[in-house]
């Protein structure tokens, strides 16, 4: 026994958990008010998200010595019956006073004249306003925007004015991700709390868990704020909402098994810092291996070359990483001060029943029992037709008017835009090459197809040679943000790298697109193999067995095509999607890999210790009967975690959202309760193949029949 007490009493003894307390006391104290800086912390240009070898980042870099990093936004004027007199009157005011501005970066002296579409009767006009970027980065944009909405207004009398480019689209991209933390933090907590109180059938009891994530989340914000702010950390809006939803959803699930496994303890022995102790002994392998896995597999993410992918890595780990030694330290300390009380109005006393072992997943295991071959083959084969919805899935990205839920002003306005000017004239090329071969780039540059050949020239504002080099614009005939438009970009970088010593560069909003989705390819099929490396070793190293973390390893992946192909079905036709972006498939897997291996887990660790007594296939229906109450209740807690991601008005959020969840799901009811555990009771003793436990000739006996109910 004393063996079994040493670390855990160090958390949970008479005199210890006081002293736990008191240090999450002081770390709170001085770690939240840094949390709530992570916002001011976020790093959204462009360079924190694209690779620093991409050729988009490159020209971004360089530019910067022809003018300050600028982002234009472009106001569009409109009227179907044509512009009147008035209106020209209007927009010729509208332009003075707007190269009067200079808040938020404004550079109101560049402002360019209005340009009208060209027909005899002009229908719409355009100006171009550019915004500078500086070290508060996108923050700015949306105040600008403002700004210059106050002096354009909203149209009226018929004639409509949008505010779109570039800088319109990212204000709004911006105004969708204010508030993100506390959005999510709400909507995280108002699930928590439901499936808690659901779970527990106490009002005091949530209560433990709940302060526990949110300590946790607090903690982990300062830490990843200092890491931003001294270490070079690159954080941004994607992955400080994560954060919040792993915080949450990985926090909660290790609270609810080791409150599943204390209540059991709390039934055999009077001493609740003994029970304690032994659920800790018993749980906590099985928690600290489901916490290493997502740690490890989110710590992988470091080798993408996308930058917003790679930051996700560092700041997901130290999330989940913290919400681990919360629930292993602070959140037992709490139970055993609290009590057996703190279960009201259902508290365990020493001596009760167990009412796991005549339960509804007492009686699911005893019924897999009888045929547990046809039930895997079975189930396995409607899995694999869920995946065949995989053919549905269009993750080739998505444009800026489909990447909303709704529809925001820049969406309209470059709309409208595209109906009277090229439609890429708010998002122009940017090439930079060799001063000497200025004229061969800008001509091969003109020659090319997609290319406006009348577009091309030196933007207001920027200094015509540096440092041997020259910079000019061009703009594209399809919409930036279309497949045609990246087809020109690689055309035009095509055109230009076969000049002869131009040493000429492509970039732009377009290009940077392009390298985006190229630089995610590459870590689709760099990332996911080492998850699943890193994954079967925990599984190896943990169960001391070959056969059943290949097993386990099989069944995640056939739960995540079915649910990838499941969620393409849904996008497609009942939430019209449009697409997905590039980089979907890749967050889902990491994300369902890392945390649906949990539950396999959770169930096979106990299988396992329920085999070294009674055999593998009564292991298999007792661990069963023990776990799958508490590991539903975790399921539907971390599926609810992700699915608050679709209160965001962003079609990727919601994707990802949805998949996880419906991927969790999955998880929870098909593959853990029905698929892994057949999978066992078909093979027996040889599914912990090296270890000694395949040999057991014991272990191999049929589980006991299923007890007669009580009359």
């Amino acid at each position: 026994m004393t063996g079994r007490r040493g670390v855990a009493h160090l958390v949970c003894g008479r005199r210890a958990k006081w002293l736990v307390l008191g240090l999450w006391v002081v770390v709170l104290f001085l770690t939240a008010p840094f949390a709530s800086k992570l916002a001011d912390a976020q790093d959204n240009d462009a360079a924190s998200w694209l690779p620093g070898s991409a050729e988009s980042t490159q020209v971004l870099e360089v530019s910067k010595g022809f003018r300050p990093e600028q982002i234009p936004a472009v106001v569009v004027y409109a009227r179907d019956s044509g512009l009147t007199a008035q209106d020209r009157a209007r927009i010729a005011a509208d332009a003075g006073r707007l190269r009067e501005l200079t808040d938020h970066g404004i550079r109101g002296t560049e402002t360019r004249a209005p340009v009208y579409d060209r027909r005899t009767d002009p229908r719409a006009a355009q100006i171009y306003v550019p915004i500078t970027m500086d070290e508060k980065g996108w923050s700015r944009i949306a105040p600008a925007v403002d700004s210059i909405r106050d002096v354009v207004g909203d149209g009226g009398g018929g004639l409509a004015v949008h505010i779109t480019g570039p800088g319109g689209t990212s204000a709004d991209f911006s105004k969708a991700f204010e508030g993100i933390d506390s959005t999510l933090l709400l909507s995280a907590m108002t699930v928590v709390i439901v499936m808690l109180l659901i779970t527990f059938r106490s009002p005091t009891l949530l209560l433990v868990p709940l302060l526990g994530v949110v300590v946790a989340l607090f903690t982990a914000q300062a830490l990843i704020y200092f890491l931003a702010q001294h270490a070079g950390l690159t954080v941004n809006g994607q992955s400080a909402g994560i954060l919040t939803v792993l915080v949450f959803g990985a926090g909660t699930d290790y609270a609810l098994l080791l409150v599943a496994r204390y209540r059991e303890e709390l039934r055999r022995h009077e001493d609740r810092h003994e029970a304690m102790a032994l659920a800790l002994h018993r749980a906590g392998p099985a928690v600290l291996a489901s916490g290493a896995t997502v740690v490890l597999s989110m710590l992988v993410l470091m080798a993408a070359e996308m930058n917003s992918t790679a930051g996700l890595g560092p700041v997901a780990a130290i999330g989940v990483a913290v919400a681990l030694l919360a629930m292993i330290t602070l959140f037992p300390a709490l139970l055993v001060i609290c009590g057996r009380w703190i279960f009201w109005p259902v508290i365990p006393h020493n001596g009760s029943a167990e009412p796991t072992e005549r339960g509804f997943w007492a009686r699911m295991g005893h019924s897999f029992a009888r045929r547990p071959r046809m039930i895997w083959a079975v189930t396995a084969l409607v899995l694999a037709v869920c995946s065949l919805g995989l053919i549905q899935l269009r993750a080739e990205g998505i444009s800026n008017a489909d990447a909303f839920t709704g529809k925001p002003d820049s969406i309209t306005g470059q709309e409208v835009s595209e109906r009277y000017f090229p439609a890429g004239s708010g998002d122009p090329l940017v090439i930079v090459t060799d001063q000497n071969q200025y004229r061969q780039v800008n001509q091969a540059v003109a020659r090319t197809e997609g290319v406006v050949p009348t577009s091309l020239g030196l933007p207001p504002g920027t200094k015509p040679a540096h440092d041997g080099k020259v910079l000019f614009e061009a703009t594209m005939t399809a919409p930036s943000d279309s497949e045609a438009a990246k087809h020109t970009v690689q055309r035009v970088r095509d055109a230009v790298h076969a000049v002869p010593d131009a040493d000429a560069q492509v970039g732009g909003g377009t290009a940077a697109l392009l390298d985006a989705d190229r630089a995610t390819t590459h870590d689709n099929i760099l990332i996911i193999p080492l998850v699943l490396a890193v994954v079967l070793l925990i599984l190896c190293g943990l169960l001391r067995a070959l056969i059943a973390p290949l097993l386990l390893i099989g069944t995640v992946i056939l739960s995540f095509a079915a649910a990838l192909g499941l969620s393409a079905l849904a996008f497609r036709h009942v939430f019209d999607y449009a697409g997905e972006s590039t980089d979907f498939p890749l967050f889902v897997f990491v994300f369902l890999v890392a945390l649906g291996i949990d539950y396999n887990i959770f169930l096979t660790t106990r299988i396992r210790e329920e085999a070294t007594r009674q055999g593998t296939r009564r292991g298999v229906v007792t661990g069963l009967a023990a776990t799958g109450a508490v590991i539903t209740s975790a399921g539907l807690v971390l599926a609810g975690t992700f699915a608050a991601l679709a209160t965001l008005p962003m079609v990727a959020f919601a994707e990802i959202g949805f998949a996880v969840a419906l991927g969790v799901l999955i998880d929870t009811f098909i593959v853990r309760s029905v698929l892994v555990t057949s999978l066992f009771l078909d093979i027996g003793p040889r599914v912990w193949w090296p270890h000694r436990l395949s040999l057991d000739e014991g272990a191999d006996e049929p589980p006991p029949k299923e007890p007669a109910q009580p009359a």
